[in-house]
């Protein structure tokens, strides 16, 4: 066969294809739009699990960052950093999308300047500190549980009263007794 019947017989498939052919590119072109969005949605949820993101808005860097700077879980003897995200978003991938979703609504207080000032970020503080424990609580400190476990603990090397507890939760998860560890806990929290 020569080139010029070759080239005719492949612009003849083209605009003419056989019924195996057209299935065979449609589902390539499924395929490849599927690795192209699945890539496309993975790349969007690692860039927004970053802390450079979460404190891309003024609502962040200016309130809760600096009160996380001057905690443990910032800086220590060890160099072993938490990030936001590290104990705001959960890693199985299931409950990272759901999380993700949450987050959306939050963007209300940024969008509608429900939270622009430091003095209306402070007003809200505590409905938004109690709206993160609750969803600890519920989660059994999953995020906490990231990094530290009951079953790796030296209790021998904590002090009595931290020895105790963590020797007999008695039900307890870790935010019920550590609010306020890695943020200032609101000003009208004593009250509750």
């Amino acid at each position: 066969m020569k080139l010029s019947e070759k080239i005719k017989a492949g612009w003849h498939l083209f605009w003419q294809p056989s019924k195996r052919f057209s299935f065979g590119m449609i589902a390539i072109t499924f395929m490849a739009f599927g690795i192209i969005f699945w890539g496309g949605f993975n790349w969007a949820m690692e860039m927004t699990n970053s802390e450079t993101f979460c404190i891309s808005c003024h609502e962040m860097r200016d309130n809760p960052f600096p009160e996380y700077k001057d905690t443990i879980h910032y800086s220590n003897r060890t160099g072993v950093r938490a990030t936001c995200p590290d104990c705001h978003v959960p890693k199985p991938w299931h409950l990272k999308v759901l999380r993700k979703i949450k987050a959306t609504g939050e963007l209300y207080g940024k969008m509608t300047g429900k939270i622009d000032t430091r003095e209306k970020f402070q007003a809200h503080k505590l409905e938004m500190a109690q709206n993160v424990w609750r969803n600890m609580e519920a989660s059994d400190s999953r995020e906490c549980r990231n990094c530290h476990a009951f079953d790796y603990m030296d209790t021998e090397e904590q002090t009595g009263r931290a020895a105790r507890k963590h020797k007999d939760p008695e039900g307890k998860t870790c935010i019920t007794c550590h609010k306020g560890i890695a943020h200032e806990l609101p000003e009208d929290y004593e009250k509750e």
